[in-house]
């Protein structure tokens, strides 16, 4: 059976099993895209502005309250995925930000739309769903969040499973702590989402870390705090090597600060990435 990813059409396509995508990373390269919030926008949209600056793809966000996570719907599903076509772009994977507000830890509601957001993603062709925990969602020294989370993804992975799809935990863990979390559920289907502006805020060794997390990472988001990449506390060159020694080849996110402007500066990240990370 083939599984559809956004990342990998050309493959699919040709009838390669994601199976022999995954045993074979030196045969892939890296797309880099960013997620629609980062784009401004919260709609189809996001795809024109993202080809404006010239990017491979866009991850999109299931919704938030007020639009009531609004691509669990089909006729959302469809216009993003028109989007995508018009513009030639890609939808490279689905976000749950709304956790950040509604944590999964606390409310009802965000076990819902986690499992909901794993037919969304099949309906999107994709596969990694960023599953967020900051703000409201904070883990970070609340064992008793960790271990509702846990709970909740131990309901949640088989299906997962199932449908091909990763459940990605992005949060200001460590790669320990989320490896705990990864170990306690026992699924494939639960990896990190690897920021690797959060771990350098929080003073984790990042480049250490992506080696700890082998095998584990689905996706990265490139940030460095207020600066511009390249131009900070990261050395991209050092996140390539790490990548390398893990094997990782796939979408890298731009989720960066714009001091000068989005268009501009998201332009001038691309070019600084593509360098170090070529197609």
């Amino acid at each position: 059976m083939l599984r559809r990813s956004a990342g990998a059409v050309t493959a699919v396509a040709l009838g390669v099993p994601w199976a022999r995508l995954l045993a074979d990373p030196a045969g892939r390269g890296f797309k880099i895209g960013a997620p629609e919030w980062s784009l401004g926008k919260a709609d189809p949209t996001c795809f024109d502005v993202a080809r404006e600056i010239g990017l491979d793809g866009v991850q999109v966000d299931l919704g938030n309250v007020s639009n009531h996570l609004h691509l669990r719907r089909s006729e959302i599903q469809q216009a993003y995925l028109e989007a995508a076509r018009r513009t030639g772009l890609t939808i490279s994977s689905l976000a749950l930000a709304e956790l950040n507000e509604v944590p999964l830890k606390s409310d009802s509601r965000a076990a819902i739309w986690l499992l909901d957001s794993i037919p969304a993603a099949r309906a999107l062709g994709v596969r990694v769903i960023l599953v967020a925990a900051f703000a409201n969602g904070e883990l970070k020294g609340d064992k008793a969040g960790v271990d509702r989370t846990v709970q909740i993804l131990l309901e949640a992975a088989p299906r997962a499973e199932k449908a091909g799809a990763i459940l990605g935990l992005e949060n200001y863990l460590s790669a320990p702590e989320n490896l705990d979390i990864i170990q306690r559920v026992g699924s494939p289907a639960v990896q990190v989402y690897y920021d690797v502006g959060n771990s350098a805020d929080k003073g984790y060794d990042i480049y250490q870390e992506i080696r700890l997390l082998k095998g584990q990472i689905c996706e990265f988001h490139a940030k460095d705090g207020n600066f511009m990449l390249g131009q900070g506390r990261i050395d991209f060159g050092k996140v390539r090597a790490a990548m390398d020694e893990i094997g990782y080849r796939g979408w890298i996110q731009i989720e960066a600060a714009a001091p000068h402007g989005l268009i501009n500066d998201y332009r001038a990240d691309l070019r600084f990435l593509k360098n170090i990370f070529p197609a």
